[in-house]
């Protein structure tokens, strides 16, 4: 009796997507982490800590493009990570793992409606 578990014959399921999400999750990361480097520089050599002083730096659309990209990157980072948890822990019920998922991107893509808001609010 042959073992479908080891080599090119195994036998494979789940979602298979491995690499790819693999990757997203660290090119998000570190997107988000060179975000956090470039808001460290502007606070440490910054001079005015005032509401008007970090609205100033908000005020550049450059400034609102990058912030809006590592948002996106955040929500997307969050959104492979849920997806995963429902896939491995909610695996009983096809029905409530879609539920879970059709909530969580219902929530991610509110909050892109939502960051957009604050970004170009006038």
């Amino acid at each position: 009796m042959a073992n479908n578990n080891i080599g090119p014959n195994r036998l494979v399921v789940g979602a298979h997507y491995g690499l790819r999400d693999w990757l997203a999750q660290r090119v998000t990361a570190i997107v988000m982490a060179a975000y956090t480097v470039i808001l460290l520089v502007l606070f440490l050599t910054g001079n005015d800590f005032s509401y008007e002083g970090w609205a100033g730096i908000f005020a550049h659309q450059w400034f609102k493009l990058a912030t809006f990209t590592v948002f996106i990157a955040l929500f997307y980072h969050a959104w492979v990570g849920m997806r995963d948890v429902w896939m491995d822990y909610v695996t009983h019920s096809v029905a409530l793992r879609l539920v879970f998922q059709v909530a969580t991107i219902l929530w991610l893509v509110a909050c892109v409606g939502y960051t957009a808001q604050i970004l170009w609010r006038v």
